[in-house]
């Protein structure tokens, strides 16, 4: 490429002159290409230790004069191609320009004026396509595709200068990270070292520093570990690396590829050697630990921060803290950890406006919202700025969501009991048929207000502490404020702590867990949910009905239609909302409860809430998020408690204990009134509480649990223990537990206070922080979901066991390779996108799948019967023969059964689903010239197959022949008289045993075996499509002479058998006399031999077609001996002509006999006659019955790259001889 002119003052260093003329020289790299000897390999060195840019563009073109010894660089190139291009237009449009210039000054700078005009021209071309990526680094991209032969899809994010341990000595390289692989490659005087580690197989990242590998980096995947070390910013290294490492999982959870951030802020300047993908990652990372910090939505990007004071009027001092702008939302969080929190929704903002700055108050900036709070900003260092872009972000943000009512008026002491009984009564008539409205009990109220409105009152000693924790409360809101724009502090954790009031409790949920905002920004959307949902039959709704009545039925708000009718809603409209998790159990525990003290839309938001941020990927349909913080805690209680640690994971306790205890939150383990303190608590603070309280329960039974010597005896203590959790100070009545019922004894335990456990695990285990919990779970998830990988794997291979010949090794090799192809495709593009072809919700074997294309590579690579050119056309064939449903995708049981059948099956069976493959649907209409001839036909002789047609499809066709299967009393055949019965109560209605029916139906839907009697009639057309692949077939083997004359003796075989029996056909079909028809023939028996000749002339002409050059004229046995192609044709004319002259076969193969031929359209043979006459020619037969291996094809796949649609780069030596 061109290059703006840089001076080079030695030419001659480490470079060879290879062409020169006296205004330019072309050179090479020292080293590149052949030979080089020492010199060259010191170059290399050199070259890829200091990230020399001559390693992607070894040849370069220099500018010289006669009088000067500055030499200028105008072009550099990775190829001798392409240096040559640049070479020649020189040479023709600049050489005789610049030749007639006197000064070489003048000539210097033409020649620098017309480059930089080249180039600018070519950026003005593709500035709006490119990044905004700086040279050095698309030079390294450039770099990595063509060391690593990568595709253009494959963007490259970062690369380091560090070295890889191989064995015990480090290669000095580079590491580059993609997106979807980890790749290093170092050249040190001579020795080359390439590694490419894709992302997706990554089981742990670790730093580390050990006395081998002083401050290294260990990636670990299922049979190796790789060490690097010796970074200059490990740590930034790293963090790059766990990130994309993350992106891998979710991708193997999600199915989705990854997508850049093309709304990302340019730049002010190019940042060097940093990519638009770095930077989309830096910012991605960012907006993460933004969101959790303030628990935001998705959605919600950082814009910018910055340190500033915030003015607190509770404390009157000004706290130091950091600033947060987004597009929704203005932020404060204080340095000291606890101090002060502050949450500013853009919607609630009525004012900002820039304060008098003064020495005590530099820079203030008020904010005003319109429940009258005012929050004063102060220390900013680009006041104007930041004004300015608050004032953006309003302009974009809606007038009014809700206006300036409160969503949550409806909420506490205030709300009205009259209110919803009055609004259902005026709008009964509006609301009529609808699921869902506001007329419902559950919209505008808890199930507990509902069920203790018309209560007496309580004044007893507990309700009275329930009315103080109230005030307490008012006096906190009052104080602090109260909303969303709440000043959260250390004061409001001791609150929660201590219990919310159960009239506060949904409001405070709702505020602490974010979902407010959501609710506040998305109205309406609720109630179309529901209305959408209600009435869909799927899976999940299902299991929603199946678990309705399983959820907390010892609580009276749920033993009635209405609190059962308010759940179905909620989870229904979450099912239908969310797909990817849809419905899984322990989701109806938590609901139930959020609905007992929320109104059914704000359950449904802090439900969203639960799932989509709280407890990341818990409630997918393989828990995903649970086994990750499972893995979590049992790390937590390996540093806490290792005594006990050690003896809980011989007994296998922590794994069974703690998913119960994560995934209902202790709802389901614990008494009510006791873990809807540990909800409080979880709302406020997060996962982290969960995991402080579970430490805190193994803590406290340490003693016992260490005496225990199995599972059962451990799990009983802590249930037990967990039984007795009681809330002494909670004011409704009690609320039976189902487990502490079934399990107490004659002398049951102690009983504990909730609050001391409470108080218990924030005094021992308080250190917890969230951002290790984030880099633990991190850890957790590369384990978890490699081994859910690693446990579909040996699922799918047990299934498949039974139905394939393969062995276990074999079918793990092919599942990965299958596997593989489909992740391949995820991440480099493919015809269908990623959710057409996986759905978790489908079996193992049935998850992923391929589209033509992939499946095409793989038949390639691993069929046994390859055939030249023709492969594409077969494999086509057999996909279209395997995608029964026609969906265009072929799943992993379809592929090994197709694959099965060419390696294991018998002769009979090779060779039955070879002559498949040349019948409708294999052969599209696309394929044969007669395609409307042959469905034609296929149609009135195939018998009907129940696999082919959908049970509904098929009793439609039988309900509308029925009048005429009754009149002749079904006695045709006998899959008529298996069907009349079902039939018949079908349109009688008279079957009343349903179970009889059943019996019969699954009877009709047992797959009959495939008989050779069953297989249909084949035509001339697929037989000739046949005869080539036959042809093609046997290009490679070492009997090839014999094995085409063969084909040649068995298609002229079957050729006259289709005629023999065309003729009988066409006898037993005309009216004419047999005397007539006798004479006829007699007449015409001269001409016979012609008629067979013009059939066989278009089985000849077929396999002329099917070869990939002409075939030469005959010579002499020795030259035809030497010419395969020549002898094969030869040997397949001569035979299946059989004739003497072989001119008149150079006739026919010529293609104008067969221009002037058409196909015969009564012509046709069967399978069996197709089998009796391979059998007939040993070759044949012995090459049928010769079993493959597939062991060696899979090496050669496994070792090729994975790499899709990869540009061939031609080596040098073809650049080479090109140029020359």
């Amino acid at each position: 490429m061109w290059i703006q002119p840089e001076e080079v003052l030695l030419a001659g260093a480490l470079w060879v002159s290879e062409r020169a003329n006296p205004f330019f020289i072309l050179q090479r790299r020292r080293g590149h290409g052949r030979g080089g000897g020492l010199s060259g390999l010191l170059v290399g060195t050199l070259d890829v230790v200091l990230d020399s840019s001559a390693r992607v563009a070894p040849y370069r073109i220099l500018l010289q004069t006669a009088d000067s010894q500055i030499y200028w660089n105008i072009a550099c190139g990775s190829s001798r191609k392409e240096i040559t291009e640049h070479w020649d237009w020189l040479e023709s449009n600049l050489l005789q320009t610049i030749s007639i210039f006197d000064n070489d000054e003048d000539v210097t700078t033409f020649v620098k004026g017309k480059i930089s005009g080249i180039i600018a021209e070519e950026n003005r071309g593709r500035q709006g396509e490119e990044e905004e990526d700086c040279g050095k680094f698309r030079e390294a991209e450039l770099k990595m595709r063509r060391l690593f032969g990568m595709p253009d899809e494959e963007k490259l994010v970062n690369y380091y200068s560090c070295s890889y341990w191989k064995g015990r000595v480090p290669r000095q390289g580079w590491l580059y990270l993609s997106v979807n692989h980890l790749c290093f490659y170092s050249f040190l005087l001579g020795k080359e070292v390439t590694l490419v580690v894709p992302w997706m197989e990554v089981t742990q990242l670790e730093k580390n520093a050990t006395l081998v590998f002083p401050e290294s980096i260990r990636v670990s995947t299922r049979h190796t570990e790789h060490f690097f070390s010796m970074f200059l910013t490990i740590n930034d290294t790293f963090k790059l690396m766990e990130q994309l490492a993350n992106i891998a999982m979710r991708q193997l959870l999600d199915n989705e590829a990854f997508a850049a951030d093309h709304s990302l802020p340019k730049p002010c300047k190019t940042l060097k050697n940093v990519s638009a993908l770095k930077r989309d990652l830096d910012a991605r990372a960012k907006n993460e630990r933004y969101r959790a910090m303030f628990r935001l939505t998705p959605d919600e990007r950082l814009d910018g921060h910055t340190d500033c004071t915030l003015w607190t009027p509770f404390a009157k001092m000004h706290i130091v803290g950091q600033l947060f702008i987004s597009n929704n939302y203005i932020c404060f969080n204080s340095r000291e950890e606890d101090l002060c929190q502050l949450i500013i929704p853009l919607r609630e903002v009525s004012i900002v406006e820039k304060a008098d700055s003064s020495s005590v108050l530099p820079c203030p900036v008020s904010i005003s919202t319109k429940n009258k709070m005012n929050f004063l900003f102060a220390n900013l260092k680009d006041r104007d700025f930041l004004v300015q872009r608050i004032s953006d972000f309003l302009q974009r943000t809606p007038d009014s969501l809700w206006g300036d009512t409160n969503p949550l008026s409806l909420i506490g002491p205030l709300a009205s009991s009259s209110a919803p009984s009055s609004l259902s009564a005026g709008s009964e008539s509006a609301h009529r048929g609808r699921h869902y409205h506001p007329g419902l009990p559950t919209a505008s109220q808890g199930l507990l207000q509902l069920y203790h409105r018309n209560a007496p009152e309580d004044l007893g000693p507990k309700a009275m502490k329930e009315k103080m924790k109230e005030e307490a409360w008012n006096i906190h809101f009052s104080e602090f404020g109260r909303g969303v724009c709440m000043y959260r502090t250390s004061r409001t954790r001791e609150l929660v702590l201590t219990g919310i009031p159960e009239r506060l409790r949904g409001e405070l949920w709702l505020l602490f867990s974010g979902a407010q905002n959501e609710m506040a920004t998305h109205p309406g959307y609720y109630g179309d949910l529901v209305e959408q949902a209600m009435g869909l039959c799927s899976l999940a709704t299902e299991e929603i009905e199946r678990d309705l009545h399983r959820s907390m039925p010892e609580h009276r708000a749920f033993q009635n239609e209405m609190g059962i009718a308010a759940l179905r809603r909620v989870l229904t409209a979450y099912a239908h909302r969310n797909p990817g998790i849809g419905y899984c159990q322990a989701m109806n525990i938590v609901t139930s409860v959020l609905l007992l003290y929320c109104t059914e839309e704000e359950a449904f938001w802090l439900l969203v809430a639960l799932c989509e941020r709280m407890l990341p990927d818990y409630y997918n349909t393989r828990v995903v998020g649970a086994l990750v913080d499972q893995g979590v805690f049992e790390e937590l209680t390996r540093a806490f408690l290792p005594l006990l640690y050690e003896h809980m994971q011989e007994l296998g306790v922590i794994s069974t204990i703690s998913l119960s205890w994560f995934l209902t939150l202790f709802l389901s383990v614990m008494p009510f009134d006791s873990a809807v303190l540990l909800v409080d608590c979880f709302f406020y603070e997060g996962i982290k509480v969960i995991f402080q309280v579970a430490l805190a329960v193994l803590q406290d039974n340490m003693d016992a649990l260490l005496s225990c010597s199995d599972e059962g005896e451990a799990m009983t203590i802590l249930g037990r223990y967990l039984d007795n959790v009681v809330n002494k100070q909670t004011v409704a009545p009690p609320i039976p537990h189902l487990h502490a019922l079934l399990t107490s004894g004659d002398d049951p335990p102690p009983e504990i206070d909730i609050f001391d456990l409470i108080k218990s695990s924030y005094e021992k285990f308080g250190s917890l922080r969230s951002d290790v919990i984030e880099q633990m779970r991190f850890k957790q998830r590369l384990k978890v979901i490699q081994s859910l990988e690693d446990t579909a794997k040996r699922s799918v291979v047990r299934a498949m066991m039974t139905e394939s010949a393969f062995s276990i090794e074999e079918l793990e090799e092919l599942y990965c390779l299958f596997k593989s192809k489909h992740l391949t495709s995820c991440y480099w593009g493919s015809t269908s996108s990623a959710a057409e072809r996986h759905d978790p919700s489908l079996p193992y074997l049935e998850q992923y799948r391929i589209d033509p294309v992939q499946f095409t590579q793989l038949f390639t690579a691993l069929a046994p019967w390859i055939c030249g050119g023709h492969t594409p056309s077969l494999s086509a064939r057999l996909f279209r023969l395997l995608d029964q449903n026609q969906d265009g995708l072929v799943n992993f049981k379809e592929f090994i059964t197709g694959l099965s059948g060419m390696y294991h099956g018998d002769m009979t069976e090779k060779l039955k689903l070879l002559y498949k493959l040349h019948l409708p649907p294999a052969l599209c209409p696309e394929e044969a010239e007669s395609a409307l001839e042959a469905t034609h036909f296929f149609t009135e002789d195939e018998p009907q197959e129940s696999s082919f047609l959908s049970d509904l499809d098929y009793l439609g066709q039988q309900e509308v022949m029925s009048g005429e299967e009754e009149k002749d009393g079904c006695g045709d055949g006998e899959e008529k008289k298996d069907k009349c019965p079902i039939l018949r109560c079908f349109t009688e209605d008279k079957m009343k045993d349903y179970r009889y029916y059943l019996r019969m139906w699954a009877k009709e839907k047992e797959p009959k075996r495939e008989t050779i009697k069953d297989l249909p009639r084949m035509n001339q057309e697929q037989f000739i499509e046949l005869c080539k692949t036959l042809y093609n077939m046997f290009s490679e083997e070492p009997l090839e002479q014999e094995l085409y004359h063969s084909i040649a003796t068995v298609a002229s075989l079957l050729l006259r058998i289709g005629e023999v029996g065309k003729k009988f056909n066409n006898g037993s079909k005309k009216t004419e006399p047999a005397a007539a028809q006798a004479t006829s023939l007699d007449s015409q028996g001269k001409e016979e031999p012609h008629e067979g000749g013009s059939d066989e002339s278009q089985v000849c002409q077929a396999l002329a077609d099917a070869q990939l050059e002409p075939p030469p004229a005959q010579t002499s046995d020795e030259e035809t001996r030497d010419d395969t192609s020549a002898s094969s044709y030869s040997v397949v004319s001569s035979s299946s002509l059989q004739c003497e002259d072989i001119a008149d076969d150079t006739v026919l193969i010529g293609g104008e006999h067969r221009r002037g031929s058409t196909v015969d359209a009564d012509w046709s043979i069967t399978f069996e006659q197709v089998l009796a006459s391979l059998l007939t020619e040993p070759p044949l037969v012995d090459y049928f019955e010769n079993k493959r291996d597939i062991q060696s094809k899979m090496a050669a796949c496994k070792a090729q790259r994975a790499v899709e649609r990869q540009m061939s780069s031609t080596s040098d030596q073809e650049l080479t001889q090109h140029s020359v």
